[in-house]
């Protein structure tokens, strides 16, 4: 392998790791040589993905926090920074989805979605970018969506919050570069978890993946290369990027 992709002797924190598509992103850097610390409001939660990362031979730590909350986000990237030495590497990847036509929404929903997908994701940008502008530097992933690229009907408050996310990351990528951090964004199309393997596998489901040009839904490993490339060395000159992995969902015809 290119040893540019290597992440040996980095160190990760990952948001929403307990499950889903931030355990896969945990597991994976812990595979190319990262120490990794797995984020969630409920860190009985990451034990499974935690003893994965053990059995490899990797080292993982549970992290408490709520990205909602400053409080919990700034103790969050303390434990971290004290656990593992410091932080180089941030996956954004907490968030939650809503459907709701905009005439329905509730402002107690609109919230939800922003505080975690959008507030949230700024909360622990921030706090991690200190931490690595004393440190050197470090890459910045912002898990946001095609959603934030281009549209569809009653999912309005979670595309907003993906859009904004897009908009902050070039935002950051713009301010941070002086401190030789990079911040980036990735925008899966729909990917396969356990969240939503059963609806997938109705005609309904179906139905959506005859509409993504290259006929399928993704695979959470879909989202490896690009993950590393924006973690390691061999995106060094990379940085304000919104790179969707979508199958071509995003060029797709009206």
């Amino acid at each position: 392998m290119d040893q540019r992709f290597s992440l040996k002797g980095r160190r990760a924190l990952v948001t929403g790791a307990s499950s889903g598509i931030g355990a896969h992103v945990a597991r994976l850097l812990a595979a190319n040589g990262a120490a990794v610390a797995l984020a969630a409001r409920r860190v009985q939660a990451c034990e499974k993905t935690g003893a994965d990362i053990a059995a490899m031979g990797g080292r993982a730590v549970p992290v408490a926090m709520d990205v909602g909350s400053r409080a919990s986000v700034e103790q969050g990237i303390a434990a971290t920074v004290a656990a593992l030495g410091g932080i180089d590497i941030l996956v954004n990847n907490a968030g939650i989805a809503g459907t709701a036509a905009l005439l329905n929404e509730t402002e107690e929903e609109w919230d939800r979605i922003m505080d975690t997908n959008l507030k949230g994701a700024f909360l622990v940008a921030q706090s991690a970018a200190r931490a690595m502008k004393d440190s050197g530097g470090g890459s910045i992933i912002n898990i946001a969506s095609v959603l934030g690229l281009r549209i569809m009907g009653n999912v309005g408050a979670y595309a907003t919050s993906k859009a904004g996310l897009v908009q902050l990351t070039r935002v950051m990528a713009l301010e941070w570069a002086r401190h030789k951090i990079r911040v980036n964004a990735i925008c899966p199309g729909y990917v396969l978890t356990d969240i939503n393997r059963d609806f997938m596998a109705t005609e309904a489901g179906q139905a959506i993946a005859r509409r993504i040009p290259m006929r399928r839904i993704a695979q959470v490993d879909d989202l490896d290369g690009p993950l590393l490339l924006l973690a390691s060395d061999a995106g060094a000159y990379l940085t304000g990027v919104a790179l969707p992995v979508d199958g071509g969902h995003v060029i797709s015809p009206l």
